[in-house]
């Protein structure tokens, strides 16, 4: 989610790419940096931190060219650092490259490059696409790039310049976005289009797979192969506030629309090309490191702690460890037994929650063996912990959580895989089941975001309600407790989630007629007596909207309204399950006239006890 800015023209480039790149900080980053042709070499500037530090480096020795690029980093692949900034350059800085995404062969790449004698400057990816360039260049700028793009995997938005041909910047995409600008003498490229919105309105939208040769004067599209394509131009009609949430009304609609595309980004480095295993470079755990583990403590908070309850039953489930699940604020008062045999993972969207890393440090001092998984690379607590997994979001903006949240659980849900392989708690046969169904997420994700029209009109139906009751069973339970955070949290609405079989202690005096009860049905092993449960609520006039799977032919009998959400193994409904209530939630804080993005008395990361 990093920002990306390209222009060649008739002015100097310098002004632009600054002013381009200021127009994305919007969507967070941890560093900064431009290139720009001067007419006899590329002058290269970056620097970790916000913009501003950039700009103070530049203010006596602005590069000056009509041809450059530019771009804001967050980090994925080393820590945030001047090294590691972008534009990247090959050995000789006759090539330059600025990249968002995830080259996931980057490591044999790296490897072969090595061994051919290139020198390398950072810890990145980003990196061996230009010395890539160096590598096959014969003279055609062109081909070379059809060359490298053939070789590399993964997501991208790419970017090249090249020395020896500074008529033309060439770029590429794949399930990263990118725009081209359209000007007379002069054209622009950008991630996004708040980037360009104040120089033109005409773009070209360029879809995955296709390239571009983008010159002062023309912008050729094509294949990789070179075929040509005709593209329509774009008109942007939105404004320079709306254009930075993409069209979308509000930032948070904005990340729920991202999930499939974070949820890829998550998991695709970590899913072996056979499709039958999980890897964790960052791991590489031996069975004797895991038999080791007696005991797993998961620490967080918020939504982070949500995350970790839905950990719990994976781990417990598939590798057969038995898990507490603490909230981080409670974690150090309640004199925690943990040792050397215990794993403590700790969960953080920022990495910078302060009763989790205070609860991070205390395991540490016990002497546990430490895992963080958090969203923010270099932050403090992946710097605390022995060991990190990264979740590949991207910047959130909103208050409210959600690709964090979802991309926090597909991480747990491969950590229990990789463990439960290492301890032979889990059948090959079985582990292939959800690893494939692992693989259908993105698709399924974005099939369930093409119609909320039905959750629309029930968040317009019930949105002013005082109360709203979330219950379910087993891990249905775990992501009741998540919608019912997520509804008060941006609504107001009194909102609480119950496990199911809990209704005759207490709760069911609660259940009065008229209330809503979001009933989630979608753990089969559970199903008949989560319908029991619901027949309970329906009985005191509840009105239940029931959230189950496709095909499911008996739940419509006993609720008023259905959500459906794709069919998928039971370990992997959660990931979906959560993504309607998100839009529940979204479209009834809209409803109200809730500030969406930024609720009342809430703030994005909590650095404070």
């Amino acid at each position: 989610m990093c920002g990306i800015v390209g222009y060649i023209g008739f002015e100097d480039a310098a002004p632009f790419l600054l002013e381009g790149l200021s127009k994305l900080e919007y969507r967070g980053y941890d560093s900064a940096g431009i290139a720009v042709y001067d007419g006899t070499k590329i002058d290269v500037a970056k620097s970790v931190g916000r913009l501003s530090i950039l700009e103070k480096k530049l203010d006596k020795a602005m590069p000056i060219g009509k041809m450059g690029i530019g771009h804001t980093r967050w980090a994925t692949h080393g820590r945030p650092s001047d090294g590691n900034s972008h534009p990247h350059t090959d050995c000789s800085g006759k090539f330059v490259v600025v990249h968002n995404g995830i080259i996931e062969n980057y490591l044999h790449i790296k490897e072969r490059l090595l061994e051919n004698g290139h020198v390398f400057s950072s810890e990145t990816d980003t990196e061996v696409v230009a010395h890539l360039l160096e590598e096959y260049y014969e003279g055609d700028f062109e081909a070379t790039v059809k060359k490298v793009l053939a070789e590399i995997e993964g997501s991208y938005a790419l970017v090249f310049m090249c020395e020896y041909e500074p008529d033309k910047i060439i770029c590429s995409k794949q399930d990263n976005p990118l725009v081209i600008g359209l000007g007379e003498g002069e054209n622009f490229i950008a991630s996004d289009i708040p980037a360009i919105i104040n120089k033109t309105r005409k773009t070209y939208i360029l879809s995955d797979g296709e390239m571009a040769i983008v010159t002062k004067d023309s912008v050729w599209v094509m294949n990789r192969q070179g075929v040509p394509i005709s593209k329509k131009v774009f008109e942007v009609h939105w404004d320079a506030e709306a254009a930075e949430k993409g069209g979308y009304e509000h930032f948070m609609i904005k990340e729920i629309y991202e999930q499939p595309k974070a949820i890829r980004e998550t998991m695709s480095s970590r899913l072996a090309k056979d499709e039958n295993s999980i890897i964790f470079d960052e791991l590489k755990w031996t069975a004797d490191e895991v038999a080791a583990i007696k005991k797993i403590a998961i620490v967080a908070c918020g939504t982070a702690y949500h995350a970790g309850v839905v950990g719990k039953y994976y781990i417990e489930q598939l590798a057969k460890i038995p898990v507490e699940v603490d909230i981080a604020s409670e974690f150090r008062y309640r004199g925690p037994l943990i040792d050397e045999q215990t794993l403590t993972i700790v969960i953080s969207q920022s990495g910078e929650t302060s009763d989790t890393l205070a609860a991070l440090k205390e395991a540490k001092r016990l002497g546990s063996r430490t895992l963080a998984v958090t969203n923010v690379v270099g932050s403090s607590i992946a710097r605390e912990a022995d060991q990190v997994i990264y979740t590949y979001a991207g910047p959130e903006i909103a208050v409210a959580s959600t690709k964090a949240y979802t991309t926090q659980l597909v991480s747990m849900l491969m950590v229990s895989l990789y463990l439960g392989t290492l301890k032979n708690t889990i059948s090959e046969k079985r582990a292939h089941e959800i690893i494939h169904g692992l693989r259908e997420l993105p698709a399924q994700a974005h099939r369930l975001l093409e119609d909320v029209e039905p959750i629309k009109t029930f968040a317009q139906n019930y949105g002013f309600s005082e109360d709203v009751f979330f219950i379910g069973r087993s891990l249905d339970y775990a992501v009741a407790l998540e919608g019912s955070l997520k509804l008060k949290e941006i609504s107001y609405i009194h909102a609480e989630a119950y496990a199911a079989g809990e209704l005759k202690h207490g709760t069911l005096a609660l259940i009065i007629e008229g209330v809503p009860v979001i009933a989630l049905a979608t753990q089969y092993d559970v199903y008949e007596k989560t319908l029991s449960n619901i027949k309970e609520v329906k009985a005191r006039d509840a009105v239940v909207i029931g959230l189950a799977m496709e095909e499911d032919k008996s739940i419509a009998k006993y609720v008023d309204h259905v959500i459906f959400i794709p069919r998928t193994d039971k370990y992997l409904a959660p990931i979906l399950a959560v993504i309607p209530l998100q839009l529940l939630a979204y479209y009834a804080a809209v409803t109200r006239g809730c500030d969406v993005d930024k609720p009342r008395n809430l703030a994005k990361s909590v650095t404070v006890e």
